[in-house]
């Protein structure tokens, strides 16, 4: 990160799926926004873990930073439940 701030705020945040094809579902559906999540105040990084597990990963400067890549990882799990949800009463 920066070398000019005075700290940075690291946090791993974990998605666990029933299987790996809905993992890789939202996977792939995410990929194409983490280009736009990236700034010089904060990055985002996401991978495949085991057959069940996405795991994010946080760099930010500072703590406005860190809760707006929060904030995004939140709503895209949000998105992934409802689409779920709505897959299992169709």
């Amino acid at each position: 990160m920066n070398q000019t701030t005075l700290f940075t705020i690291e946090s791993t945040i974990e998605l666990l799926f029933e299987n790996s094809h809905l993992r890789d579902i939202s996977y792939n559906s995410f990929i194409p926004e983490i280009k736009k999540l990236q700034t010089n105040r904060s990055k985002i990084f996401v991978e495949k873990k085991n057959q069940h597990q996405l795991v994010f990963q946080i760099e930010s400067n500072d703590i406005t930073a860190f809760r707006a890549s929060m904030n995004e990882i939140v709503s895209f799990g949000k998105i992934i439940e409802n689409t779920v949800q709505l897959h299992k009463i169709s």
